[in-house]
């Protein structure tokens, strides 16, 4: 007998935003951590005039804080094969952003 193969099949998938989910909301900090087979991707969002003060310190020397704070914007959790379709789209769209990007000779 022989085992099913995965296969992936194309589907056009439209997302009705909830109430929660009806805006964006800006991230400019990640973490991924797994446990127990379940991934936890967090977004967060740190200030960027903190930021700014933070890389002005460390050019003039200053030894940079120990923590800083943020606020977590959300966090998903999805399966580890949920996670590896997500960083196949991620590198299909920075393959397209470059390919945009490279001066046309």
């Amino acid at each position: 007998m022989s085992e099913p193969k995965d296969t992936t099949i194309a589907l056009n998938v439209r997302l009705k935003p909830s109430e929660s989910s009806a805006h964006p909301r800006a991230a400019n900090y990640t973490n991924v951590s797994v446990a127990q087979g379940i991934a936890y991707l967090d977004f967060g969002f740190i200030e960027p005039s903190l930021l700014a003060a933070i890389a002005k310190a460390a050019k003039n020397g200053q030894a940079p804080p120990k923590g800083l704070d943020g606020h977590l914007v959300t966090r998903v959790a999805m399966d580890v094969g949920s996670l590896a379709r997500l960083q196949q789209q991620i590198q299909q769209v920075l393959v397209g952003l470059r390919a945009v990007q490279k001066p046309k000779r």
